[in-house]
């Protein structure tokens, strides 16, 4: 998913001074898309990439002049030309990468964190920055659902937002909040899929009433752990319809129960392990919901758990992808 969710998370506990690198134009092809972040420390350290090492190290160089300047930048990177004095030499992206770099100070802080606090509120927030034409950030705001309005913005607002998208001079984005991803089981094969999806940017609840199985020492990288029966648990478990939910606890009733009770909530994903004659025998000749799969995975061949870990996160992701590009914020015009 985007870096942005651990950038916010490690500017609130860091007391260094940082740079906040975004691309917001890519022309041809590149390592990352439009939209992309990275923050950099005054002690070099970095959280996130823009490219697959072309362009860190030289952003990073970057930092303490912005720093003591106090002012953002705008860059460009040409990847295309194999000129030896172009960043285009032996890369072979073939793109031009367009990088703004902001000093996070107490204004640009404040307003980071509270992005953070409406995406952890499950509120989906867009940005808009207006580009001068030396390509640095001369003004930007943050509008989270119709009417929250947060940022460093001087003069007029515009009023028909997603006409910016397309007009020179203004980056807009969309920030997400964590999908969340519900696994009901907390067996051996869990384990993987747990950690795949917390490092790919999930947030994980795992849920099982075996305490035993459900504890912390198997789910280290989780961010709730649920113990329970299903009828005890899901009720603590508030869905959206941008949630998702695997089924893997191998117990027959558990996964009939698990079946009844999620197929009556509106999930972007509802999968559930096992082959097909084990889902005709869990359904029991009821029509099955239109968002439940079973098998699940992308069908790689996949033996044992962590392969299969790998199968399903893989699917998941391409749900995620194509769930957001079919999701457009309904902003007021």
């Amino acid at each position: 998913m985007e870096d942005l969710h651990r950038i916010l998370e490690a500017i609130q506990d860091s007391g260094q001074r940082s740079v906040l690198a975004t691309i917001t134009h890519v022309e041809g092809s590149a390592y990352r898309k439009a939209g992309a972040s990275m923050l950099v420390f005054e002690d070099g350290s970095q959280i996130g990439v823009l490219s697959a090492g072309c362009l860190e190290t030289d952003l990073a160089a970057r930092v303490p002049e912005i720093l003591a300047a106090g002012v953002s930048c705008g860059f460009v990177f040409d990847m295309q030309s194999s000129d030896q004095l172009s960043w285009g030499e032996e890369t072979g992206c073939g793109g031009v990468i367009h990088v703004t770099m902001e000093p996070v100070n107490g204004v640009l802080l404040e307003h980071l964190r509270t992005l953070k606090d409406c995406l952890d509120q499950h509120t989906e927030v867009m940005i808009i920055k207006k580009i001068g034409p030396d390509r640095s950030v001369s003004d930007y705001a943050f509008v989270a659902e119709r009417e929250r309005f947060f940022g460093d913005w001087r003069g007029g607002f515009p009023q028909n937002l997603m006409e910016l998208a397309v007009s020179e001079g203004y980056f807009v984005h969309t920030y997400y909040p964590k999908p969340r991803l519900m696994i009901f089981g907390a067996g051996p094969d869990a384990r993987p899929l747990a950690a795949f999806a917390a490092a790919t940017d999930f947030s994980v609840t795992v849920s099982d009433w075996r305490p035993a199985l459900c504890n912390r020492s198997y789910f280290p990288d989780v961010d709730a752990l649920l113990v329970g029966f299903p009828e005890e648990t899901l009720d603590k478990i508030q869905s959206t319809s941008n949630d998702y939910a695997v089924i893997m606890t191998h117990n027959f009733r558990r996964d009939q129960q698990l079946i009844r009770m999620l197929s009556e909530r509106k999930l972007s994903y509802l999968g559930v392990l096992g082959p097909k004659h084990r889902m005709e025998r869990l359904l029991n000749g009821d029509p099955a919901q239109t968002n439940l799969r079973s098998p699940i995975g992308i069908a790689i061949g996949a033996e044992g758990p962590v392969e299969i870990a790998v199968s399903i996160l893989a699917e998941l992701i391409d749900t995620y992808r194509k769930n957001r590009r079919r999701t457009t914020i309904n902003y007021a015009t």
